[in-house]
C-alpha cells in the first residue's frame, strides 16, 4: 500500500491542488522558517552585529536544502515548536565559523511568527490573483445580463422582479470588498523580533547600542512591515488575517449559495459549466465547485474564532495561545485559497438561462408585480379600494388558476388603465439597470 504524503489533502478536495495548498504546505513553511533565519543574520551583519560573510553563509546553507521535514516535525515535540530543531540543523550546516550567528538573540516565536507572516503574504498574493479572476468574470456576467429579468426572492419566496445583472453585480461587490481587505492586511503584515520577552535585550548584550533598529532591518530583508513593537502577545496581525480570510470565504460562499439554489433541478436558472458526476446516478451533473466553496464558507468562521480566541494571550509570551494559531491559520489560508480557485472556475464557466428566469416570473400568475399595481391602482381607485380589490383578485388568481391581468381586465373601473404594461414583470425592475451600471464603475 502506498503511504500518502501528509499534505496530499485526501479529505480536502476544496483546497487540494490549489496554489494556496502549495504555498502553505510543510515544505513552504520550512522555506519560510529558513528565510527568516537567514534574513536575521543578514540584518545583524548590516548593523555590524555579525561579521562580514555571516549573512551569506547562513543564506547559502538555508538555500541548499537537505533539511528533513519529518525529522523536524518529530523533534519539535521536545520543545513544542519546529524552530528549535531547525536551528540546530541549520547551525550545523553553516559550520563552525559562522554557525554561532544563526538565530543569535532571537526566540523561537520570533522566527515562527515571521515565517507565518511570510507564508501568509505569499498565499494572499495567490488568493488575490484568483479573486481578481472572480471579479472580472462577475463583471462580464453583470454587464451581459444588465437587463435580464428574474424573480427576486426574499425569505425563499418570490418577492418582486430583479435582474440577474444586479445579482451578479452584488456578488462582485462582495468579492471586491474582500479583495480590498485582503490587500490591506497583506500589505501591513509585520516581521516579529523581540527576543525572549520582547525587550530586544539579547541583541544589546551582543553589542547593539540601540537594538530598536534591528527589527526594521530584519523586516526590510524579508519585504515585511517593520513592527512598532514586538507583538508576541499583541496578536493584531493574526486577528486581521482571521477577519479578512473569513470575509473572503463568506463573500465567495454567498456566490456559491445562490448558485446552488438557482441550479436546483426545479429552478435551473443557472448551471455550472462542468458539473461533477455521481457514483450512483449517471444522470446527475452536480454543482461541485459551488458545493466546495459553500463548505469552505461554513468552516471559515470557526477557524477564525479560534484565532480571535488567541488574542487573550498571557504575559510577554504565552503558553498555548500562540501554539493554537498555527493549524487553524494554515487551514484558513488553504480553505479560502481553494475557494477562490474554485470560484474563479465557477464564475468563468457559469451558464445563465435567461428564458427560465423569464418563465419563472409568471409562476405566481402576475402577483409578483402586486406592489406596483397597488401603487398604480391607488391613484385610480383610492388606496383602500385598490387594496381591497387586489386582495380579492389575488385570492381568485390562485383559486381559479387565472392570470392576474385577465382578472383585472374585467374590472370596469380599470378600462382606461394600460394593464399590459403594469402587469409585465420585465417592466418592473426598478433601478436595477442603473444600480448595476454604478456597481460596475468600481475597479
Amino acid at each position: 500500500m502506498t503511504t500518502a504524503h501528509d499534505d496530499a489533502g485526501l479529505l480536502a478536495p476544496g483546497w487540494t491542488g490549489s496554489p494556496a495548498a502549495a504555498a502553505t504546505g510543510d515544505g513552504a513553511y520550512l522555506r519560510a522558517l529558513l528565510d527568516a533565519e537567514a534574513a536575521l543574520t543578514r540584518a545583524q551583519e548590516a548593523l555590524g552585529l555579525a561579521p562580514q560573510g555571516a549573512g551569506a553563509a547562513v543564506t547559502s546553507a538555508a538555500a541548499d536544502g537537505g533539511f528533513d521535514v519529518r525529522s523536524l516535525a518529530g523533534r519539535a515535540r521536545d520543545g513544542g515548536n519546529p524552530v528549535i530543531p531547525l536551528v540546530a540543523d541549520l547551525t550545523k550546516a553553516v559550520g563552525e565559523e559562522y554557525g554561532p550567528y544563526v538565530h543569535r538573540g532571537a526566540t523561537s516565536q520570533d522566527i515562527m511568527d515571521t515565517a507565518t507572516m511570510l507564508v501568509a503574504v505569499r498565499t494572499l498574493g495567490l488568493l488575490l490573483a484568483d479573486l481578481d479572476r472572480v471579479q472580472r468574470a462577475l463583471a462580464e456576467l453583470a454587464a451581459a445580463h444588465r437587463d435580464t429579468p428574474m424573480p427576486g426572492r426574499t425569505l425563499t419566496q418570490h418577492a418582486v422582479p430583479t435582474t440577474f445583472g444586479l445579482k451578479a453585480a452584488g456578488w462582485r461587490s462582495l468579492v471586491l470588498d474582500a479583495r480590498d481587505r485582503v490587500t490591506a492586511v497583506r500589505d501591513a503584515l509585520p516581521a516579529q523580533l523581540g527576543g525572549a520577552a520582547g525587550t530586544l535585550a539579547a541583541f544589546t548584550a551582543y553589542g547593539a547600542p540601540d537594538a530598536t533598529a534591528l527589527p526594521a532591518a530584519f523586516a526590510r530583508e524579508l519585504g515585511l512591515r517593520a513592527p512598532l513593537l514586538p507583538w508576541h502577545t499583541l496578536r493584531t496581525p493574526i486577528a486581521d488575517l482571521a477577519g479578512c480570510l473569513a470575509l473572503a470565504a463568506g463573500a465567495l460562499g454567498k456566490v456559491a449559495t445562490d448558485v446552488l439554489t438557482l441550479a436546483r433541478t426545479e429552478i435551473a436558472e443557472v448551471a455550472e459549466g462542468s458539473g461533477g458526476g455521481s457514483s450512483a446516478m449517471p444522470h446527475k451533473a452536480n454543482p461541485v465547485r459551488s458545493t466546495l466553496i459553500a463548505a469552505a464558507a461554513r468552516r471559515a468562521p470557526q477557524l477564525a474564532a479560534t484565532l480571535y480566541g488567541s488574542l487573550a494571550a498571557e504575559d510577554e509570551r504565552p503558553a498555548g495561545a500562540w501554539h493554537a494559531e498555527w493549524e487553524p491559520l494554515r487551514e484558513l489560508l488553504r480553505l479560502t485559497g481553494g475557494a477562490a480557485r474554485d470560484a474563479a472556475e465557477l464564475t468563468e464557466g457559469l451558464r445563465v438561462d435567461a428564458d427560465a428566469m423569464r418563465a419563472h416570473l409568471g409562476l405566481t400568475h402576475g402577483l409578483i408585480v402586486s406592489e406596483r399595481l397597488s401603487a398604480a391602482l391607488s391613484a385610480v381607485l383610492g388606496r383602500a379600494r385598490a387594496k381591497e380589490l387586489l386582495t380579492e383578485l389575488a385570492r381568485r388568481t390562485y383559486a381559479e388558476d387565472r392570470p392576474l391581468a385577465e382578472l383585472l381586465a374585467t374590472e370596469p373601473d380599470l378600462k382606461d388603465v394600460d394593464l399590459g404594461d403594469l402587469t409585465d414583470p420585465a417592466r418592473y425592475t426598478g433601478s436595477a439597470g442603473s444600480l448595476t451600471d454604478r456597481a460596475l464603475e468600481r475597479r
